[in-house]
């Protein structure tokens, strides 16, 4: 249990529910807190995480070991809790909001960020929405833990997936994530090789369980349902070894913010085919980690996965390329130590 009286920056997590938020704090905050006092204050995380309840931020003292303190939000009810701790509650906090998302603000949001001491900004496209200045860091990845397996044919066993090529798309089920087009992708794809395999890994929520319910179906009809399969979510310290199993990485997203999952599937040697949203744009290299496709767009999907089923040599030379540009130019610790940068910064250190 952390001592707050000794804690120069607070990471929140104000959801219980799996999320890319939840899993860069979980990430990112055990790696910072071996050069600066952090700590997370989330519903839950893994054990090697250091962690407060919500409570004890009422009887925090004023003032921290440096002076100020870092409160380092990354969505809006994080702003705010911030603002109050500082506001109401005379907590001495320098605001950090990271912001990922690439739309068009909110005026509560805007209003929000405009009072917050400092930026980041996870892409240069997520930048151009901002109207202030902000720091850029790409998100990164533990490429210890994401890294390819000895054995993926023993793996796959030890998971209960199938033999042969396997595609693989990972996250939330629902429209904007384009789960849709994966599986009527796959759907054509599976048709045309008969060896391969495809699995969806993720929850709907109570309002997108009918589209999950509808994708279901359609892979029943077209007699798949033993080689596209629907897989549960797993804690976030479990997914690395269903990233290992895979061959190939599909990112179908309509919309994202920045998009982590081709990172992971990347650093565990799995090539990524992704549309042109978030920063998949700026995290795939052309033609030697993975391509890029268009939004929505089936056909386009279908084509890349068929290009590298039929052409061995080229998967096995992307995957190789895909895990050394992750370990190249996208470690966590690079992450980690840009936004330790930061905070000390905030700090006056």
């Amino acid at each position: 249990m952390p001592d707050l009286a000794q804690i120069d920056v607070i990471a929140p997590n104000f959801k219980r529910r799996l999320s890319g938020v939840t899993a860069t704090v979980a990430r990112l905050v055990p790696l910072q807190a071996q050069s600066i006092a952090i700590t997370a204050c989330a519903p839950e995380m893994p054990n090697e995480v250091p962690n407060v309840h919500w409570s004890r931020l009422l009887t925090l003292p004023r003032h921290g070991p440096s002076g100020p303190r870092v409160w380092h939000a990354r969505r809006n009810i994080e702003m705010i809790a911030g603002l109050a701790l500082r506001g109401l509650l005379g907590k001495r906090f320098k605001l950090l909001f990271t912001s990922a998302s690439q739309r068009q603000h909110t005026g509560l949001t805007k209003a929000l960020i405009a009072r917050m001491d400092a930026v980041i900004a996870t892409s240069a496209k997520t930048a151009g929405y901002l109207e202030r200045p902000a720091t850029i860091i790409h998100h990164g990845i533990d490429t210890d833990t994401f890294s390819p397996h000895s054995d993926k044919a023993a793996l796959r066993r030890t998971l209960g997936l199938p033999k042969g090529p396997l595609m693989g798309c990972f996250g939330r089920i629902r429209a904007q994530k384009g789960t849709d087009v994966f599986v009527d992708a796959m759907i054509r794809v599976l048709g045309d090789h008969p060896d391969a395999a495809a699995i969806v890994m993720g929850r709907a929520v109570d309002k997108d369980q009918a589209f999950l319910d509808d994708l279901k179906a359609r892979v029943q009809t077209a007699g798949l349902a033993d080689r596209l399969l629907f897989l549960p979510e797993v804690p976030v310290w479990e997914t690395p070894r269903f990233y290992q199993a895979l061959d190939i990485y599909i990112a179908p997203q309509r919309w994202e913010g920045f998009g982590l999952t081709p990172l992971e599937a990347m650093a565990c040697g799995a090539p990524a085919i992704a549309t042109r949203v978030g920063a998949f744009e700026e995290l795939i290299t052309e033609g030697a980690t993975g391509t890029l496709i268009d939004a929505g767009n089936i056909d386009q999907m279908v084509d890349a996965t068929n290009a590298l089923l039929k052409d061995p040599a080229t998967l096995a030379a992307w995957s190789t390329s895909a895990r050394q540009h992750m370990v190249d130019h996208f470690q966590l610790k690079q992450e980690a130590d840009a936004i330790i940068a930061i905070y000390r910064d905030l700090l006056g250190h």
